[in-house]
């Protein structure tokens, strides 16, 4: 039986979470599947979801969320290996870095400068020349991305592609990698990452942890990472552990008090288990009495809740109460370590490097806008032959052929630009991924993907014209060839837009093809010429008026045929 089900249960994602991450530490964020781990990385890096309700507060160095912008001070690194397939590796990275700039680094460098004048030190030249090079805004390669590259073993696969599913490209371990990368290049200092080992082996986890270790501890960052199942060798690697189960946090404190918090509940680990997977499995129910360690006295099964008033009953748990009862020292904090401008960038230098990829984009599928020119030039050719002038004459008989011609023209100029679906379906994600970590807005990218397109539009409408309109016969005057020039060059800049449009809303490769056969579809129908004006009714006509091939086929018929005008008035009964 059908219906609508009103009642709403409310759930609770996160309960009582609350704890500090300190810099220069690097935690482990561990958890079975589901239990809020996700949820709780978004909402420290301001990515929650807006329908989502919050209460509580989340604090950055004793500045509120709402005060500054999280999503240019944290970075948010998450499950999905979402990039662009044309570019490189290197590309990539430099991208990346362009559009996060170099936060307070340029301040930085001149103050180190200025207490090197004054104490006489002469520093290291290599060490002075990368950080006055990562210094830098707005370069288009950085120096950072090839520091970056080696240290995530990306070095060696830096000028491949990093394709996707019809194009040969990295591994899936090398895009995880990449994903990883494309935000550690810039100047976050707080990195909350998802599950950043899926897909890799355990020896590249290893060895990509071990690099978050050293910037931890180097930059003084502050790394929250969430990971499955950790090798005991990754493990070993991090300062702080932040145990969840069933959105509550059972543990959170030292990796060293870990074991002893969970010995005084009565639960110890095997020497034969590895410490991370006994810790997801001690919260199970299925699994949990194998560990219980007081045989003299009868297991009970003990909860989350119980687990979690154990936990601020303890040392590690009044520790971390009292000092969230402290208020935050502001002598410790600087403003620098925050930012608080959405972008990193000028509004022009914004537009300067999204026009810089999108032309890049354009070049590597410069055959596929080739052959599609060629074609165009060549059903432009054959149709110059089946509509020949010499077999046309100007007469109420041929009027139909002359529209037929027109139309066509109108229609394979839209045909023209199904291709872009193709070519646009991919882009949305990345587009929406970066968009959220203020890259660039919609208009910056948006502005260079018409603009660039404009030349293809204006190439391939002069090499449809200058084919065919003398060889059908059109009014052999300049300015009816140019307005006819113009009408195609409208309609296909069109189309290409559409097109865009319909990709960016759809966002799957079946709806799009669904939506952009639909619009196809409708402009064919009330295009004016399939049914023709007296066989129409009045309601088709208002429809008919709304399309752009009705009024291209019109302004077309006009210009290219009105040089006849006062025969084609006194004969010609199509519309």
């Amino acid at each position: 039986m059908l219906g609508f089900n009103r009642n709403q249960e409310r759930i609770h994602i996160l309960k009582d979470v609350t704890g500090i991450l300190k810099p220069s530490r690097m935690t482990l964020l561990l958890g079975p599947p589901g239990c809020g781990k996700t949820t709780l990385l978004l909402a420290l890096a301001g990515k929650l979801n807006k329908s989502l309700k919050v209460t509580g507060e989340i604090d950055y160095n004793g500045v509120k969320l709402q005060d500054f912008v999280p999503e240019k001070t944290a970075a948010y690194i998450g499950q999905y290996d979402l990039h662009v397939p044309e570019m490189t590796v290197r590309e990539t990275l430099d991208f990346s870095a362009r559009f996060q700039g170099v936060g307070s680094r340029a301040e930085i460098m001149k103050e180190v400068i200025r207490r090197e004048k004054e104490a006489g030190i002469i520093p290291d030249p290599n060490i002075d020349t990368y950080m006055k090079a990562i210094s830098v805004d707005g370069l288009e390669k950085s120096i950072q991305t090839d520091y970056i590259m080696k240290i995530m073993g990306l070095d060696i696969c830096a000028d491949v592609l990093v394709g996707d599913a019809m194009r040969r490209g990295i591994s899936g371990g090398e895009k995880k990698r990449l994903t990883t990368g494309e935000m550690i290049v810039g100047p976050s200092k707080a990195l909350f990452m998802d599950e950043i080992s899926t897909g890799l082996d355990s020896s590249t986890t290893f060895q990509i942890v071990s690099c978050l270790q050293q910037l931890a501890h180097i930059s003084e960052s502050t790394i929250l990472v969430s990971l499955l199942q950790p090798a005991p060798e990754t493990y070993q690697l991090f300062d702080d552990i932040i145990l969840m189960a069933e959105g509550q946090i059972v543990y959170h404190g030292p990796k060293s008090c870990i074991m002893s918090f969970f010995e005084s509940c009565g639960f110890k680990c095997p020497g034969r288990k590895g410490d991370a997977d006994f810790l997801q499995e001690v919260l199970s129910k299925k699994d949990q009495q194998q560990y219980w360690s007081h045989t003299e006295e009868g297991y009970n099964f003990v909860t989350v809740d119980q687990f979690c008033d154990k936990f601020k009953a303890s040392q590690s748990g009044q520790n971390l109460a009292g000092e969230l009862l402290r208020p935050y020292d502001e002598s410790k904090g600087h403003k620098n370590a925050l930012s608080f401008s959405i972008y990193s960038l000028l509004k022009w230098d914004l537009v300067k490097a999204c026009f810089a990829r999108e032309l890049l984009l354009m070049k590597r599928n410069a055959f596929l806008y080739i052959t599609k020119t060629i074609q165009l030039g060549l059903i432009a050719a054959v149709t110059g032959t089946v509509f020949l002038h010499t077999h046309m004459g100007v007469d109420r008989i041929h009027a139909n052929y002359y529209m037929s011609s027109l139309f066509y023209a109108l229609l394979l100029l839209m045909v023209n630009g199904f291709p872009e679906l193709a070519m646009a379906i991919n882009r949305p994600p990345v587009f929406y991924k970066q968009r959220d970590y203020y890259f660039y807005p919609a208009w910056a990218y948006a502005i260079p993907s018409f603009i660039l397109k404009i030349p293809l539009s204006l190439v391939e409408s002069v090499a449809w014209t200058s084919i065919s309109y003398y060889l059908i016969g059109y009014t052999p005057e300049a300015t009816r060839f140019f307005s006819q020039l113009l009408v195609l060059f409208l309609i296909h800049t069109v189309t290409l837009s559409q097109f865009r449009c319909v990709a960016s809303y759809c966002q799957t490769m079946v709806v799009t093809s669904i939506g952009g056969t639909m619009i196809f579809l409708v402009m064919l129908l009330f295009g004016g010429f399939i049914i023709p004006r007296r066989n129409e009714g009045a309601w088709l006509y208002e429809k008919k008026t709304t399309t752009t091939a009705q009024y291209h086929r019109s302004i077309s018929a006009k210009d290219s045929l009105g040089a006849y005008g006062g025969y084609w008035s006194g004969k010609n009964n199509t519309p």
